[in-house]
């Protein structure tokens, strides 16, 4: 048998791995492109579909007994703001009317909740915290601060800019 034929059919292990991957490439390419389009899915799957974070808010309405209010007021700013947020309760915002009498007998603030189910159950941590039942305890040395409390759960409208 001629050695040049042989030497020219004869096929070796470098020559049948270059081989195997010429033949292997589309599949290989085809393997990548299909990993890539499905991770791309799934990075973009929660952007094409948001699930907006359901708050509930909490407007609480407090009917403040005469001569009160300031008690009331310096509670909230010095003590209770700062509790509420440790049992996570995000303040919105504290108002007080501008017009008499109610400038001197109600006091209104609005929180924000993950949930009215968080709502509740950080109220209860709330009432159950010490420096709370401490400071609730001293500033009503004198007689309660408040004759009742109006509070509504709320949920934005589609329109509000606190969606």
């Amino acid at each position: 048998m001629n050695k040049k034929y042989e030497r020219d059919n004869m096929q070796s292990p470098l020559n049948d791995r270059a081989l195997s991957a010429c033949l292997l490439k589309p599949s290989y390419l085809l393997a990548v492109l299909c990993g890539a389009a499905l991770m791309l899915a799934i990075v973009r799957l929660p952007a094409s579909s948001p699930q907006p974070p359901h708050h509930v808010y909490e407007l609480r309405l407090y009917h403040v007994k005469e001569g009160k209010i300031d008690t009331l007021k310096a509670r909230f700013g010095d003590h209770t703001d700062v509790i509420f947020k440790r049992h996570n309760m995000k303040s919105i915002g504290y108002w007080s009317p501008e017009d008499a009498p109610d400038s001197q007998n109600l006091f209104i603030y609005i929180l924000e909740h993950p949930s009215r189910q968080e709502a509740e159950k950080n109220w209860a941590s709330f009432q159950a915290d010490p420096e709370w039942q401490k400071v609730k305890k001293e500033s009503e040395a004198n007689g309660p601060l408040v004759d009742h409390i109006d509070h509504y759960f709320m949920d934005p409208t589609s329109f509000s800019a606190l969606k």
